[in-house]
């Protein structure tokens, strides 16, 4: 195609430097002035956390090219260097945003509403009596200083842990010693306060104000915390693997031994302590991240979590629950939508539990990629495997930081007598699948839900997404088929209402995109509206420029990375492109196509992005019934119009809000409302 001959950087937006816009976005929410207090604290800790895994994974993955002497350029037209200098700088600036904003909202509106979170000089004499009690009953017993000598060499260091580096002086001889701040205690120790006020301080500094007690007989020269951030990918030779399971375990194991990918200091640092420190992690100094604050915001969750208040936060809501007296009666009336978290996914899970219970229920296939703590489906499953059935589950052992709690999750139902997949070497399985197997009436029916989002109770009423109910045969028979090329050898046969990746899941959206370009060339009316969390494929980019040459308006709401360019001259004149980030994550993929007014519509676990399209097992399925085609449209055309919390991705590469009409347009407060209202639901 014409645009290969051009330079990558001119025809697209580096994924990694479009997720630090999508984290700029986050970080725009917590200073918004229309959110609560509450809440824009949450979306500095949100902004703080997706940072740590960025580190962890993206830019670790940057630094191993380096480390290894690579040096050609990527996809984007960036070389390992380039990209991690333009990565570091983008980061610093944000970084430096962040703890502006916190410390604009500290002095402003978190003293107004009645939150301190102190320093040890600000302390009172009861507060200072409270933490000292603290301090010699709860952290003293619990945290290990450790010394750094001949003797003791300098230990491995957790990730994402709060550290202390202590230079002590005993007879003009000076020595090392770091403390870690003990994890399973709560970083944020609530101090007596007034009644309507909340004081609290951290933990970190209560330790720092009483460091004397660990080291009796020697002086303190000097001190600072630090933090490091480690390579969190996991090294598997899946083919080389005789027991998945056994090889995940063992490299999770290591992960608290991977090279260091990120250290960050208070801004008080002592330059030799400091020098001693890099030395012992093998880390470049002048690669160091000095904070100028609190070092991990990530604590401003438990501050969410102990702040009463409801004013400081969202107004609560009830997500509207469909209810009927049999559910399987119901699917069998005909397809159904639910929409997460407008509406309650407790449908989801009492199907899964009716199931499990039901004496007529013969077998219960599904996967889960990730799921919560104390998980109801997974409590479902177990019982239904004690009551007999045929329960198997794919569980994703490969689900980057939840490999632990997955591995646990299948302990549990291998006990208790379920057949478990680990996941397949080489792919991580990405669909969202859940197949039932009932005896009626002397012949087996089959019920299915598939979705965009997780099997997940948690996220369910903080991501938006759609669960999709039918006992359509010709789904079941796909299904059905897909459960048995992932659990067994069995080669695909010719679905008829599923299309699944990696076997041509990309080659479907073209099709239907080159539908659109005949289209608009016989009746000019091409038109494609998509809504998905990423759009990083660079074949996908490349086919949608060639639909906007030939004039096909394209209108895409792409949440996070978007590495197309939109609204260039000659390029990409007919494509536009919002993003939105509120109250709710936005996690749905709908995926429309009008199709000469016939439109046609999809719903996908997938993104359009290179690992969604061929190294991960996902499931697309086309939408038929007519009632439910024209509500996903309708809520694409919501959010379409959103001028609260949309952005504009310019030609320039840049996010900006559209224009002020005075009539803000909330999609999701919408949508809230709508939901809610009795004649809707």
């Amino acid at each position: 195609m014409e645009s290969k001959q051009k330079d990558p950087k001119e025809l697209f937006i580096h994924r990694d430097l479009s997720w630090l816009s999508f984290n700029e976005r986050v970080l725009e929410e917590a200073g918004d002035p229309a959110n609560p207090l509450i809440e824009r604290l949450k979306f500095m800790a949100i902004f703080a956390n997706n940072l740590d895994e960025f580190l962890m994974v993206r830019v670790a993955g940057v630094r191993r090219l380096l480390d290894a002497g690579y040096n050609r350029k990527d996809d984007f037209g960036y070389y390992p260097q380039e990209l991690y200098d333009a990565v570091r700088q983008r980061t610093e600036s944000l970084v430096a945003k962040l703890y502006a904003a916190y410390q604009e909202c500290d002095e402003k509106e978190m003293k107004k509403s009645g939150i301190r979170l102190l320093k040890n000089d600000a302390l009172n004499a009861e507060q200072k009596k409270a933490a000292k009690k603290f301090f010699d009953t709860t952290l003293f017993p619990l945290v290990t200083p450790m010394a750094v000598d001949q003797g003791h060499p300098f230990p491995v260091l957790p990730s994402k842990t709060n550290i202390f580096a202590v230079y002590l002086n005993r007879n003009e001889t000076v020595h090392l010693a770091l403390i870690a701040i003990p994890q399973p205690v709560p970083r944020l120790f609530r101090l007596p306060s007034e009644k309507d006020e909340f004081c609290g301080i951290l933990i970190d500094d209560i330790i720092r104000d009483n460091l004397e007690s660990f080291f009796r007989g020697y002086k303190i020269v000097a001190s600072f915390l630090f933090r490091v951030l480690r390579d969190g990918e996991l090294s598997i030779q899946e083919e080389y693997s005789d027991n998945l399971l056994k090889t995940i375990e063992a490299e999770i194991k290591n992960r608290s031994k991977a090279k260091v990918a990120c250290l960050q200091v208070e801004k008080q640092y002592h330059e030799q302590l400091l020098e001693l420190i890099c030395a012992g992690l093998l880390f470049p100094q002048d690669q160091v991240s000095v904070i100028e604050g609190n070092l991990d915001l990530t604590y401003l969750f438990s501050l969410a979590r102990q702040e009463p208040k409801p004013e400081l936060s969202f107004g609560s809501y009830t997500p509207a629950k469909k209810e009927f007296e049999n559910i399987f009666d119901t699917i069998k009336e005909g397809d159904f939508i639910l929409h997460l978290p407008y509406e309650s996914f407790q449908l989801t899970v009492d199907l899964i539990e009716r199931a499990a219970n039901d004496r007529d229920v013969l077998g219960i296939k599904m996967t889960l990629y990730r799921t919560n703590d104390d998980s109801a489906i997974i409590k479902a499953l177990i019982e239904a495997a004690k009551n007999k059935k045929q329960v198997t589950v794919l569980l994703e052992i490969k689900a980057r930081f939840d490999e632990e709690r997955n591995i646990d999750w299948t302990r549990d139902l291998e006990a208790a007598g379920c057949h478990v997949i680990y996941g397949i070497p080489g792919m991580k399985t990405h669909s969202k699948m859940l197949l039932i197997v009932r005896s009626e009436e002397g012949r087996i029916r089959r019920y299915v839900h598939l979705s965009t989002g997780n099997y997940n109770e948690r996220t369910s009423r903080l991501y938006t997404d759609i669960g999709y109910f039918t006992a359509n045969e010709d789904v079941a028979k796909d299904i059905s088929d897909i459960f048995n090329v992932i659990t067994g050898y069995s080669l695909p046969s010719r679905w008829r209402r599923i299309v699944a990746a990696p076997l041509r899941l990309r080659e479907h959206f073209f099709e239907l995109i080159d539908k659109e370009m005949e289209f608009h060339k016989k009746y000019k009316n091409g038109f494609i509206f998509a809504k998905m969390n990423s759009l990083e494929d660079i074949k996908m980019i490349e086919k949608l420029y060639q639909a906007s040459k030939a004039g096909v308006k394209i209108q895409l709401i792409v949440r996070g990375i978007c590495c197309l360019i939109p609204g260039v001259k000659g390029l990409s004149d007919n494509i536009e492109v919002r993003s939105i980030v509120g109250r709710f994550l936005e996690h749905s993929r709908i995926f429309l196509f009008n199709n000469n007014s016939d439109y046609r519509t999809l719903l996908a676990s997938a993104d359009w992005m290179s690992r969604n399209f061929d190294r991960r097992i996902e499931v697309g399925f086309e939408v038929n019934k007519q009632e439910i085609k024209e509500h996903l449209k309708f809520i694409l055309e919501e959010y379409w119009k959103d001028t609260a919390k949309a952005r504009i991705l310019t030609a320039d590469k840049q996010y900006v809000r559209p224009p002020d009409d005075g009539r803000k347009h909330n999609a999701q407060e919408f949508l809230l409302a709508y939901y809610s209202s009795e004649k809707n639901r």
